[in-house]
């Protein structure tokens, strides 16, 4: 009897387990491109000179670290851009003193909570601007980067300036690979109160 009533447990705990895993075609199809995403990433990170690991002298490279693809941390939001567009202060990871736009932010809701990340311009060498946001969130400096991480946005995409926040693109910046490098340290106000688990995580254990 003990037996068959463990079978017949382990048999709903299996079916709790598949529901909880169970994904649209379109999901799936989304899930497969982001593994995609990652296995390029892993191959231009350890071959191309220009990587952060080869760059500034080599750094032993192995498979980048992330969270299992998450469809549920994928938003959409239209850009709200700030009246007065300021040039702010901010700091590399090295103390050195850096500037950057603060243009708008995006906003989305979450399990019925607001949130709102700010977007950041910054202009490039060859003078052209990108754009990006820096956060950090309960998972930094435990499963994620201690500085936290970066998204980035390309704002000729759509005319009507509504853009994904796809959370399973959240990228490590370069120093989280090499000291060699310094990065942006995301502002107080740039913290998300609850558990980003998708995109990239810790790479050094």
């Amino acid at each position: 009897m003990k037996k068959i009533t463990a079978l017949f447990v382990s048999f709903i705990v299996l079916i709790i387990l598949s529901s909880c895993n169970s994904y649209t075609p379109e999901e799936k199809e989304y899930i497969s491109t982001i593994e995609d995403r990652r296995n390029i990433t892993d191959e231009w990170m350890k071959d191309d000179p220009n990587s952060p690991f080869n760059y500034k002298g080599e750094v032993e490279f192995h498979d980048l670290n992330y969270f299992d693809v998450n469809p549920d941390l994928v938003f959409t939001s239209k850009i709200a851009e700030y009246d007065e567009k300021k040039e702010i202060a901010i700091f590399g990871t090295k103390g050195e003193e850096r500037s950057a736009i603060r243009f708008g932010y995006l906003s989305f809701n979450n399990d019925g909570k607001d949130h709102k990340l700010n977007l950041y311009a910054n202009q490039g060498q060859d003078s052209s601007w990108y754009y990006s946001i820096w956060f950090t969130d309960q998972t930094t400096n435990n499963e994620s980067y201690g500085v936290g991480r970066y998204l980035s946005f390309d704002l000729e995409q759509d005319k009507e300036h509504i853009y994904t926040i796809d959370f399973n693109l959240a990228f490590n910046p370069y120093c989280a690979y090499s000291p060699d490098y310094s990065c942006a340290i995301p502002s107080k106000e740039d913290y998300l109160d609850l558990e980003v688990t998708a995109g990239e995580k810790i790479f050094h254990d």
